[in-house]
């Protein structure tokens, strides 16, 4: 298949995705991913940088 081909069929399938009405179940192991990263959120220690740091430090 072509780039164009590949690039056309995932449009179609995301596109009949987004129409579709039941959602996938979450796998079990989302919960606890979900929930260490908001412990690590919550913690003291964890350290936020703003846009331009960030934005700095990629320069």
């Amino acid at each position: 298949m072509t780039i164009r081909v590949r690039l056309r069929t995932m449009e179609r399938i995301w596109d009949s995705l987004c129409h579709e009405e039941a959602e996938p179940e979450s796998p079990s192991w989302h919960e606890t991913i979900l929930n260490e990263r908001k412990q690590m959120m919550d913690s003291a220690e964890t350290k936020y940088l703003t846009i331009e740091q960030l934005r700095a430090r990629y320069r």
